[in-house]
């Protein structure tokens, strides 16, 4: 892309409610409409990306932007807000200029050592701007393929993690925690071999299994998520490969080859060698969980995604609508063979289940979805909707004028308050009419029943990514 014909004020996810902001902000005693639970103490994080400066050279949603961390903290029914930038060197370096030094990821756009010095002369930029997540006393800001950034209680950036150097590549924006045995386990893939690797890092936050190449992948490519059970890291390894030639002649740094078609992985965690599955082509951002079904080696692995038809950003030769939808797949692990049955053909994104349950059955999925009633963007939505995989059953919040995002569940504290229904879902919103944001808490015993609780948040609040409750008293 030339990096001169490049006009931020014509790219929609800088405008509207996903325009980004640039005040720092600490307010206390937020205006409550409807009662907060009593039993929610804990503060709710979400990151999104934010330009601190105005974007250079390209702008591409949802990779490109600064880290902006959210939080709501809740206790005694009270609430307080509060936002930072994760202050990454390269973010440091820019504020010291007074503008962006780097370009999106699209424009290879890399300072010199001039205005940035030897160390982040010619290096992409760090950009912890996808999710977030609590590990062994570590609050982390995850990056897409890279290694996240640990940051406090509010929300200020201590610096960047590689867990004592075992893993110097970093890793994936969605890692998985095994409620069973409090390990965190994460991919991360490369542009050079080896192409992708998984790990594992202990409850006590050690690394006890190093960056371990995956066989059989030979090419760089795109994954943005993964699953977890008992047995297997589930990858998906959809066919989208990374052009890095395409990416310096100007083109797309992304190469969408649905001839490929979709493999899922099943590696072993125990060491074994990889399981594959073939399947025709199609495009995952995010899973829902995975679980074994059944015991023994030869149980199948259930998997449920939102699976779309193909890659959503970057250009495509494709024709036809884009479709998105609920599905579960089926893998027989000795035969390697897989099945997919769609769940729900609602157009969905940005699942979410109660955290307690990942890797195990589970029972309802968050989802958010839209009307129809209004065109939106790519990452906004006007409803949210609920699956009961027991039942089959769906139900849906309208949100009426209120752009939403990721909903995220809050259980009730206490080992009687297992089941997923107990507890509460929230989410940011921003209403489209005024700009006027809000967080909003869902009983998940009735969610379209809608809020108990909106606290209005006095600033705006642009549409981000992905956010976790981490409740004051850990688990």
């Amino acid at each position: 892309m030339n990096a001169t014909s490049f006009d931020p004020t014509r790219v929609p996810h800088l405008l509207g409610a996903f325009a980004p902001v640039s005040d720092e902000v600490d307010i206390e005693d937020l205006q409550v409409i409807g009662e907060l639970p009593a039993t929610l103490d804990g503060t709710y994080v979400r990151n999104g990306p934010n330009p601190r400066f105005t974007p250079i050279g390209s702008y591409l949603y949802p990779i490109d932007g600064d880290g902006m961390l959210h939080a709501v903290r809740i206790s005694d029914g009270r609430a307080r807000y509060l936002n930072r930038f994760v202050r990454t060197p390269a973010l440091v370096a820019e504020e010291k200029a007074g503008r962006a030094l780097w370009g999106g990821l699209e424009s290879m756009i890399m300072p010199g050592a001039d205005e940035v010095g030897p160390e982040l002369a010619d290096t992409f930029k760090d950009l912890p701007d996808i999710n977030v997540v609590r590990h062994a006393g570590r609050m982390l800001a995850l990056a897409e393929a890279a290694c996240p950034y640990r940051f406090d209680t509010d929300l200020a950036t201590l610096g960047r993690e590689d867990f004592d150097g075992s893993l110097p590549a970093g890793m994936t924006a969605h890692p998985k925690i095994d409620p069973d045995t409090g390990e965190m386990v994460v991919f991360c893939y490369a542009l050079e071999p080896p192409y992708l690797t998984w790990s594992v890092i202990g409850p006590d936050g050690t690394v006890t299994r190093g960056p371990t190449p995956v066989a059989g992948v030979d090419e760089p490519l795109m994954i943005h998520d993964m699953a977890l059970t008992a047995r297997y890291v589930v990858l998906v390894l959809a066919p989208a490969f990374f052009d890095l030639d395409a990416a310096m002649a100007g083109g797309s740094f992304l190469a969408w080859r649905p001839e490929r078609g979709t493999r899922v992985m099943l590696v072993p965690r125990d060491g074994g060698p990889p399981v594959w599955a073939d399947g025709d082509a199609f495009w995952m951002w995010h899973s829902v969980n995975a679980y074994d079904d059944g015991p023994g080696a030869q149980a199948p692995v259930v998997l449920d995604y939102v699976e779309w038809n193909r890659l959503t950003i970057g250009p495509s030769t494709e024709s036809g609508p884009v479709t998105a939808r609920l599905v579960r797949a089926r893998i027989d692990p000795v035969a390697g063979r897989m099945s997919r049955t769609v769940l729900d053909d609602a157009r969905v994104e940005f699942p979410r289940i109660d955290d307690r349950r990942i890797g195990r059955r589970h029972r309802h999925t968050a989802l958010a979805t839209g009307t129809g009633r209004t065109d939106l963007l790519s990452g906004e939505y006007d409803a949210v909707r609920w699956y009961d995989a027991e039942t089959g059953a769906e139900q849906t919040w309208d949100a009426g004028d209120l752009s939403v995002g990721e909903v995220v569940f809050a259980p009730e504290p206490g080992p009687e308050a297992s089941a997923d229904d107990r507890g509460y879902w929230m989410t940011f919103a921003t209403d489209r009419t005024d700009g006027e944001s809000w967080f909003l808490v869902l009983p998940a015993e009735d969610p379209a029943s809608g809020p108990v609780a909106r606290i209005r948040i006095p600033v705006r609040v642009p549409l981000g990514l992905h956010g976790t409750w981490l409740p004051t008293e850990e688990p």
